[in-house]
């Protein structure tokens, strides 16, 4: 399966303040991680972020070419991307993105469990949506998420009775 070269990273919720700042509510894992990048997209249209901070858990950034409130009102809404390769990813790490469609597979017996739907984002933890026609819901824990391989395009899990 190929990988998309961008990953959507938060939406622009509103602008901030009179210089032209959009305020991006992050969809990834919070809104410092998002500090980190000098280039942010929109429509696969970069723009290079010449400030960004956080307040209130969302990302205040300057983008480039948005100088005034009025550009940045016409960004309103707009999904922000961040590419791919701007990312390096620690050992056992991987981008939702990649993971969800995946095939389930119980460790122990080998069989096919699912299909990955949907990561559900909970402050204990992250729970992994798994369809088979019924849904059966598992937390994203070590416990139980035993390894994601998105480069082979498998995902293993430990179950438990009631799972």
């Amino acid at each position: 399966m190929e990988k998309k070269r961008f990953l959507e990273a938060g939406k622009i919720v509103n602008t901030h303040g009179i210089r032209g700042e959009v305020k991006i509510l992050p969809w990834c894992d919070s809104p410092e991680f998002l500090c980190g990048f000098d280039r942010l997209y929109i429509n696969e249209t970069p723009f290079r972020v010449l400030s960004s901070y956080v307040h209130k858990n969302c990302l205040i950034a300057q983008l480039e070419g948005v100088s005034a409130v009025g550009a940045a009102m016409a960004l309103k809404n707009s999904v922000v991307c961040i590419a791919r390769e701007d990312v390096k990813l620690e050992e056992g790490e991987y981008f939702i993105a990649d993971a969800i469609g995946l095939p389930v597979y119980d460790e122990e017996s080998g069989e096919q469990i699912g299909i990955l739907k949907d990561v559900l984002e909970y402050p204990a933890s992250k729970i992994f949506v798994v369809s088979d026609g019924t849904e059966r819901l598992i937390p994203a824990v070590p416990e139980f998420v035993k390894k994601v391989d998105t480069e082979n395009g498998a995902i293993y899990v430990r179950l438990i009775e009631g799972m």
